[in-house]
């Protein structure tokens, strides 16, 4: 499947960065530590702010790669949503949206994760998370997002909308 990405599951934010005793046994054999790793399905993001907090949708051109991220969302529902967002496979930043709930909806090319606050203060840290992540998108980074730290989807940000955006209203 082209339209993948293999990521590290180690039990931390930094991939290659594992924790002893978390997911990994070392190898009595060889000395080597074996990894926790995964497909994760490679999908164009579109990150905007919304009434309340902030929408994340992944869209997959692969009708393949669009089930799994429908699937993977189905399992994980309710779970703990996270935004890494990385430079050349190096972490930048990372978002966990605790201050919000976070509801996940199907569409026809992959999924629409929703996170907002009735609470003010909670929303402008959604939305500066959200402002943030688009930044460094636009500046060329790339975005994992985890819901109960299990990469879901992850890519980079739709090519020349944000930008035009963020020009124009300058």
């Amino acid at each position: 499947m082209s339209s993948t990405i293999m990521m590290e599951r180690t039990g931390t934010s930094l991939p290659s960065m594992g924790m002893p005793g978390l997911g990994t046994t070392p190898s009595a054999s060889t000395g080597i530590t074996p990894t926790n790793m995964m497909m994760v399905p490679r999908c164009t993001l579109k990150m905007e702010k919304c009434q309340g907090g902030c929408r994340i949708t992944c869209s997959c051109d692969d009708k393949m790669a669009c089930s799994m991220v429908q699937n993977l969302c189905s399992m994980l529902t309710g779970g703990l949503c996270t935004c890494c967002v990385m430079y050349n496979g190096m972490p930048v930043c990372t978002c966990n949206l605790t201050m919000g709930l976070c509801k996940c909806e199907m569409t026809d090319s992959g999924m629409c994760l929703t996170c907002t606050s009735g609470d003010s203060q909670c929303c402008e840290m959604i939305q500066a998370c959200c402002d943030c992540m688009c930044c460094m998108m636009d500046a060329g980074c790339t975005c994992c997002v985890m819901i109960n730290n299990t990469p879901v989807c992850c890519g980079c940000c739709e090519t020349g909308k944000s930008s035009s955006k963020s020009k124009s209203s300058r």
